[in-house]
């Protein structure tokens, strides 16, 4: 079972349209360190403002001065804001005395204007790569997670991408937010504002960087468990065709970091409908996604989609897989595998990894491969490496042990064949993976041990009895000695 153990926005008057679009572009970088090395990512929302200065001015002196200017405090904060968006100068800001102190005066004073710039402030010390600088900004946090029920879109926003940049790499961090409340103010937040894709998105991110790290699984997963989150997630998992695919990422990814966290407690999530959520989302995805594969978002709803279907299907009842999973499925994952096989095979092995589990559950969904002439695609497969053609080989052996007539099927669409090459690899997985497939197809099959020999299959089995391997030597003795004896 697989574990896995920043944004721009202006203001006002921009073409909110563009500005997404200029927000995808700078999240590709930071979305796949995210899902190549399993890394948080940070966020910045920006202002108007931010492109047409980026000189550092002196983080003391502005401190000094906003203690001793009267309540016209926004044009020093305003700099101020500014220069928090150096590293050095945020180490150099929360080592000031009262710094933090003056911050959340100003975040919870009566003037909305400084409560705004206040939390833009706090906002860019979240995003410092400093962790001491995550953990001085604590002192805020309660008071950030109070305004997640306010009306200000923005502002709810703000609060909600500072408090998720605060979570990396600091557990200490995570585990004060979570005893503030965190997960249920997420939760409230993300069923008030369900039509607003915007702040969907942003919970999403929130809770996906919560659920990463090393104490996730046994201190916050069974709390977000526990909560309305799976529930709320499932019911927003759909992509926008106006606002884009960012929203059912992230949903995506927090589902996908709670279902790694805590694998044994995977059944719970199935009365959220979440496997059957997943399944219908990538049959939907598989059906298009030859047209829209130039989309650079959509690989990253795949992935995390691909994870958790393969995860909840080991965890599924039997008696509920028929219900749960769309029968559409099977196609589906073979239409994603010959996408990416050639531009991202480890995507690829991905489809093929959820594929195995499928077929190693549901004797319907080996049928299918079958029935809907899929098998001779995924023989072809055979010859790739990446890890994609043990994966196939081990979903035809799942549709082989399923049933007898199966094994005939099989045959006839030139299985035997294709082992005789993948007997031959240097591989040895593929080897031994082979070496089960042949036995399960002759022991499944009286004619198929004749035809193997017929192919040159003997001589390749009698060759293996000298590999240096001993699981290699013992596996193709059994054969010679069980199954080939009488051709031997």
């Amino acid at each position: 079972m697989w574990r896995l153990n920043k944004v721009c926005h202006k203001s006002s008057r921009p073409d909110p349209v563009q500005l997404r679009l200029k927000r995808r572009e700078q999240e590709k970088v930071l979305r796949q360190a995210r899902r190549d090395k399993q890394l948080f990512s940070k966020r910045l929302l920006q202002s108007e403002d931010d492109e047409h200065n980026t000189e550092e001015e002196d983080v003391v002196s502005l401190f000094h001065h906003l203690q001793k200017c009267g309540p016209e405090k926004e044009a020093p904060l305003k700099d101020l804001r500014k220069a928090l968006r150096h590293p050095p100068a945020q180490t150099t800001f929360i080592k000031l005395e009262n710094s933090m102190h003056l911050l959340v005066g100003l975040l919870t004073g009566s003037n909305a204007e400084c409560r705004l710039l206040a939390v833009r402030c706090l906002h860019e010390l979240s995003h410092s790569p400093h962790s001491s600088v995550s953990s001085a900004c604590l002192p805020a946090s309660s008071y950030l997670l109070t305004y997640l029920s306010g009306q200000s879109t923005m502002f709810t926003e703000l609060c909600l991408y500072t408090l998720g940049n605060l979570c990396p790499e600091n557990d200490a961090v995570k585990e004060k937010l979570v005893s503030q409340g965190i997960i249920p103010a997420l939760a409230n937040c993300l069923e008030t504002h369900m039509h607003n894709l915007a702040l969907v998105e942003a919970v999403g991110f929130t809770l996906s960087q919560l659920l990463q790290g090393t104490n996730a699984a046994e201190k916050i997963a069974p709390i977000v468990l526990a909560s309305r989150l799976p529930l709320l997630l499932c019911a927003v998992l759909s992509p926008d065709p106006q606002f884009g695919l960012a929203p059912a990422i992230e949903c995506a990814w927090s589902l996908h970091y709670l279902i790694g966290s805590v694998p044994l407690e995977c059944s719970a999530l199935l009365p959220h409908e979440a496997l059957s959520k997943c399944s219908s989302l990538l049959v939907s995805i598989g059906g298009t996604a030859a047209e829209e594969k130039k989309d650079e978002g959509l690989e990253l709803l795949v992935w995390p989609l691909l994870r958790c279907v393969g995860n909840l299907l080991s965890s599924c009842p039997m008696e509920r897989l028929i219900a749960e999973v769309d029968v559409r499925l099977p196609a589906a994952l073979c239409a994603l595998l010959n996408i990416y096989l050639k531009t991202q095979p480890a995507l690829a092995r991905e489809a093929a990894w959820a594929l195995n589990n499928l077929t190693a559950h549901s004797t319907d969904s080996c049928s299918a491969l079958l029935t809907l002439n899929l098998v001779p695609g995924l023989i072809q497969l055979l010859p790739f490496s990446h890890g994609i053609n043990t994966m196939i080989l081990r979903v035809l052996a799942n549709v082989a042990h399923k049933k007898k007539e199966s094994c005939d099927q099989l045959v006839q669409l030139g299985l035997l064949s294709a082992l005789c090459g993948t007997l031959k690899m240097a591989d040895t997985e593929m080897v031994v993976l082979s070496l089960e497939v042949l036995f399960i197809l002759i022991d499944g099959n009286s004619q198929a041990a004749e035809d193997f020999v017929k192919q040159g299959g003997l001589l390749i089995i009698e060759a293996l009895q000298f590999n240096s391997e001993g699981e290699l030597r013992r596996r193709a003795l059994y054969l010679l000695e069980h199954k080939l004896c009488h051709l031997h």
